[in-house]
C-alpha cells in the first residue's frame, strides 16, 4: 500500500497532494485579484513552483496542466506567461478550457499533476 501526504488542508480540500510518486495540485488562483490575467497566471505558475518543491520535485516533471480560462479569448496573454514558465521544453499535455470560476475577479484557475 503506497503512502498518501496531504499537505495544506483547508475545511474542504488539501491544496497538494503526493501519490503513488505523484504530486496533485489543487486548482490554483491568483492571490492578488486585481493583476490582469497574464499577472494572475505569473502568480499562479509561482505558486506551482512552491508547491512542487515542497513535495520534492519541479515544474520539468509536470505530466499533465489543466488551465481553466474565465474567457478563452484571453489563452494568447495566458501563453505570455506560460511560455518563459516552461521554457520550452519538458512540456506537458495540458488542456485549457474556458469556464466559470468562483470569483469574478479570477481570470484563470491551473491544476497540475507532476511526476516524483
Amino acid at each position: 500500500m503506497s503512502t498518501i501526504t496531504r499537505h495544506e488542508p483547508s475545511a474542504i480540500y488539501s491544496l497538494v497532494v503526493e501519490a503513488n510518486g505523484f504530486v496533485f495540485t489543487a486548482g490554483i488562483v491568483a492571490s492578488r485579484l486585481d493583476a490582469d490575467v497574464k499577472g494572475q497566471t505569473e502568480q499562479i505558475l509561482a505558486e506551482i513552483d512552491r508547491l512542487l518543491v515542497l513535495c520534492g520535485t519541479d515544474r520539468s516533471r509536470i505530466v499533465t496542466a489543466n488551465l481553466y480560462l474565465a474567457d478563452i479569448r484571453t489563452r494568447e496573454a495566458v501563453n505570455e506567461a506560460w511560455k518563459p514558465w516552461t521554457g520550452g521544453k519538458d512540456l506537458p499535455a495540458r488542456t485549457a478550457i474556458e469556464a466559470k470560476l468562483a470569483d469574478p475577479r479570477m481570470l484563470v484557475e491551473i491544476g497540475v499533476v507532476a511526476a516524483k
